[in-house]
């Protein structure tokens, strides 16, 4: 992995759909997270020929491909330690004991970001079909030193 500047893509919530808009604002990225609900080996392949993949198991991942994806992931990414989730209700880990500088969930399908006890904790939205009226999204994170920029790529307009 990368250190130094660097820039991940983080996207959830696929299922099974790829965007060419996805791809689009990923180009570039050094490394993507996906946060589950990926929705098959289709998905995760055409983001692997983006960059290097993460990907964890979502509720909706079912089928025998989707099953053998980890529940969860921990890695570096550009001096940083990123653990990733489908659901944030199931985080089992103390982010700050395990030294954890971001965790990353999907599930809600509501971008947020927040930033607490030195933990920035996101969500990417859902970049895959548009649920009831929240917005189709994918977030970059690009990562200077000690910041740690989100930004938001809305996909589709509302």
């Amino acid at each position: 992995m990368p250190r130094g500047p660097a820039t991940l893509g983080v996207l959830s919530d696929t299922h099974g759909l790829v965007r060419p808009e996805a791809l689009a604002a990923l180009a570039g990225v050094a490394h993507i997270v996906h946060a589950g609900d990926v929705g098959g080996p289709e998905v995760f392949a055409a983001l692997a020929a983006v960059a290097p993949v993460t990907a964890v198991r979502g509720n909706n991942d079912r089928d025998k491909w989707g099953r053998a994806l980890p529940a969860t992931a921990t890695l570096e990414f550009a001096g940083r330690r990123i653990h990733v989730l489908h659901d944030a209700a199931d985080l089992a880990v103390d982010p700050r004991a395990a030294k954890i500088d971001v965790v990353i969930t999907g599930h809600s399908h509501k971008p947020k970001q927040v930033r607490e006890g030195g933990v920035l904790y996101l969500n990417p939205g859902s970049a895959g079909p548009r649920r009831f009226k929240l917005p189709i999204t994918l977030a970059r994170v690009r990562v200077r030193g000690d910041e740690l920029d989100v930004e938001f790529v809305e996909l589709v307009a509302v």
